[in-house]
């Protein structure tokens, strides 16, 4: 298709430019990011590839507004399940389930390949840095509420499971257990580790919850 054509088919360059960065992520999160051309994301929405590059000067700056249109999707939902939740630890507990299905669906390449742009990978960290600030203080309020110990280094904690994630990025564990395991088992256990009985009781019924549905969602595949 040539330019002009895709913009009969886009009335306007913004939304042409959403269109772009909905195709992109996908791709990107289905088979990794280093496997995935300019060319491919071109071909996929029919578009020639001189307009591609009049919307993204590269492949970089496009991956860029792909991570930041994920951020700003993440702070809404945050949002909206803050404004509905009773406590600080179900609104936890309904972020890990949407990180949970959101690496269900991500190639584990993606997170490798992402260390190889070093722009985007900088900024990623920075807002991991400013999430960590946010959830220590989310966990001193769940030990207000009673959720959470009292007796916990929270900041520690947090480093720690970072840590671990990272790991799980670099190491073959996932080819022994599914992706999805493992982050389910850091999870669960850093959880648990850090709850009241109070806490624990209610994180209990989620997980069992939780993985009731996943057995039904598998059955009816």
């Amino acid at each position: 298709m040539k330019t002009g054509d895709s913009m009969k088919e886009y009335p306007s360059r913004l939304e042409l430019r959403e269109r772009i960065v909905d195709t992109a992520m996908r791709s990107f999160c289905t088979h990794g990011i280093k496997s995935i051309t300019m060319d491919d994301i071109a071909a996929a929405l029919g578009i020639s590839k001189r307009t591609l590059y009049e919307v993204f000067a590269d492949k970089e700056t496009l991956l860029m507004e792909c991570v930041q249109k994920a951020r700003e999707e993440t702070n809404e939902y945050l949002k909206g399940v803050y404004e509905e939740s009773s406590s600080v630890l179900e609104v936890l507990l309904r972020l890990y389930q949407r990180s949970i299905e959101s690496f269900h669906n991500t190639n584990k390449k993606f997170f490798e390949d992402i260390k190889k742009y070093p722009k985007v990978y900088e900024a990623m960290v920075k807002d991991r840095n400013r999430d960590s600030e946010k959830t220590i203080a989310f966990f001193k309020q769940g030990v207000q509420q009673g959720y959470f110990r009292s007796d916990v280094n929270f900041a520690i904690v947090n480093l720690l499971v970072h840590e671990q994630l990272g790991l799980l990025m670099n190491t073959d564990l996932c080819k022994e257990y599914s992706f999805l395991e493992v982050y389910e088992s850091i999870m669960f256990t850093y959880l648990r580790g850090i709850s009241t009985e109070k806490g624990a009781e209610k994180l209990e019924r989620f997980i069992q919850e939780y993985r009731q549905k996943r057995q039904l969602a598998s059955d009816d595949q």
